[in-house]
């Protein structure tokens, strides 16, 4: 039981955060079927994956960039991004820049609270450790990483929505792919470095986000989506 709590309360915790944040929060049913929606990417993701492995399996491509750039990476959060481009930007109640990174990152953790249940109950043998171990490890690595790529993603998108169309779109997806799969890269080799992207990229948004909040008034702005 402590061991399936540290694996999924994380991801919990950082979405919480972020949706209390908000001056007037998203609907809890809208926050839930988003991250439904992120937990059932793992499927697609899954598949894709491997087959992406299978296809670059004898091209002599290293294995640490096939992993980090051209599989996991690209496929995962180009998944993220189609549930905000096809599910978030029709909803109603996705109307003030703030929602883009609430949305972004309750995707994203949806996504990493069942991936990281498949890595400490299915693949910690692999890894050579008990579950409880990669659960802790995980709670301060591949979770908070997950969470930041989301609000990242989550941030451009909000751009592309209310700002300007201009080139913030490909951002929403390029950004998250190069530090995700940076991540990845250095994960196999100088995990310190994994660490220090994911620290870096958790300053930057949550400045970004206390800006977001600061330009909430204390009543709720409907914004006019860009066409």
């Amino acid at each position: 039981m402590g061991t399936l709590l540290i694996t999924i309360l994380p991801s919990l915790l950082i979405v919480t955060f972020f949706v209390m944040s908000d001056r007037f929060p998203e609907p809890t049913n809208q926050i839930v079927k988003i991250f439904f929606y992120g937990i059932l990417l793992c499927f697609p993701a899954f598949y894709l994956n491997s087959a992406l492995i299978g296809v670059y399996a004898n091209t002599g491509i290293s294995d640490g960039l096939i992993s980090s750039f051209l599989s996991a990476a690209p496929i995962e959060e180009v998944l993220k991004f189609t549930v905000l481009y096809s599910l978030v930007y029709k909803m109603k109640d996705f109307n003030e820049p703030i929602d883009g990174v609430v949305y972004g990152v309750t995707v994203s953790l949806g996504f990493a609270t069942l991936e990281n249940i498949y890595y400490v109950y299915v693949l910690s043998d692999y890894f050579d450790t008990s579950s409880q171990s990669l659960a802790i490890l995980r709670s301060f690595s591949a979770i908070p990483a997950h969470g930041v790529f989301g609000a990242i993603m989550g941030y451009f998108f909000m751009k592309y929505s209310f700002v300007s169309k201009q080139n913030n779109l490909a951002l929403c997806m390029i950004v998250p792919i190069l530090l995700h799969g940076s991540y990845n890269f250095f994960a196999h080799t100088y995990f310190i470095v994994s660490l220090l992207i994911v620290i870096i990229s958790w300053v930057v948004v949550l400045r970004s986000f206390s800006r977001l909040k600061k330009s909430q008034k204390t009543k709720k702005r409907e914004y006019e989506k860009k066409v």
